[in-house]
């Protein structure tokens, strides 16, 4: 089987990486328009060779892992594949994608989510093991073909993934919850510390707690915009509702109301029983 991707950041380095190992894997080539990434890709291994789009083409199984906007444009560039061949986008909203998928390569596609990443980027980010034991979606999987169901339950099988399944809608507003708004929060609670302290302050008093949550906004900027317009929708729906959450909190405390306080962060600390 010949792969090849498009992108070749973290996700995309990374799954290639654990590619690899599969045994039904013959070749892996990519591209990326950036020539600084496939200069680096090629160096560190995560590629057998950078090729040109139509020999993309060609390949037995094509991996998008490209920002949202990108995925879609692509896509009407690849009108012209084989019957056979299984196109998969890893991008992290899923209903405008299914919805922009034209007509005629409607069965190639496999519209799925992988549940897993860092707030690295670009291919020094690349990690062998990133996929192991994560969950992948894998959404409005039974309007993709029969062949490309079995291909890419086949790979995401062999790379050890907790497969689950679900439409699109619903992918995308579960991630506004889970995984956008967190990213937007963590944006937002770093502009808030850098309009008020100097640097010193930062460096000397951050610790566990502001890294943890100032984390994600290492994340790529540009990367980020484009998940945030795609779902937009369900984003501000799910910053609505946890500013409405704080804004109770807040009251609590400034009220003195010390009994609802520790009943909220109680109820808060239950997440974890599940996680």
């Amino acid at each position: 089987m010949k792969i090849g991707i498009i992108g070749l950041g973290l996700m995309g380095g990374s799954i290639a990486l654990s590619l690899k190992k599969l045994s039904f894997v013959t070749t892996i080539v990519g591209n990326d328009h950036n020539k600084a990434h496939q200069a680096e890709a090629v160096e560190r291994g995560l590629v057998n060779a950078i090729v040109e789009f139509e020999e993309i083409k060609r390949c037995d199984v094509i991996i998008l892992a490209i920002p949202v906007n990108a995925v879609i444009a692509t896509l009407h560039n690849l009108t012209d594949v084989a019957s056979e061949t299984t196109i998969i986008d890893l991008g992290s909203t899923k209903e405008i994608i299914v919805r922009s998928v034209p007509d005629e390569i409607r069965k190639n596609l496999v519209a799925a989510h992988p549940m897993t990443g860092t707030e690295q980027f670009g291919p020094s980010a690349a990690l062998e093991n990133l996929y192991y034991d994560k969950v992948v979606v894998l959404c409005d999987l039974e309007e993709s073909g029969e062949k490309q169901q079995e291909t890419s339950v086949r790979i995401f099988s062999g790379l050890h993934m907790k497969l689950r399944y679900m439409r699109a809608h619903e992918h995308d507003r579960h991630a506004a919850f889970i995984s956008h708004m967190p990213h937007a929060i963590s944006y937002s609670i770093a502009n808030t510390v850098l309009a008020q302290e100097d640097k010193r302050n930062i460096l000397t008093l951050a610790a566990g707690g502001f890294h943890s949550m100032s984390r994600l906004a290492k994340s790529s900027p540009r990367m980020w915009e484009d998940i945030f317009h795609q779902n937009k929708d369900n984003l501000v729906e799910a910053i609505e509702l946890f500013e409405k959450e704080l804004d109770d909190l807040k009251k609590a405390i400034k009220s003195n109301t010390w009994d609802e306080v520790q009943e909220r962060l109680s109820n808060g600390k239950k997440l974890h029983d599940i996680l």
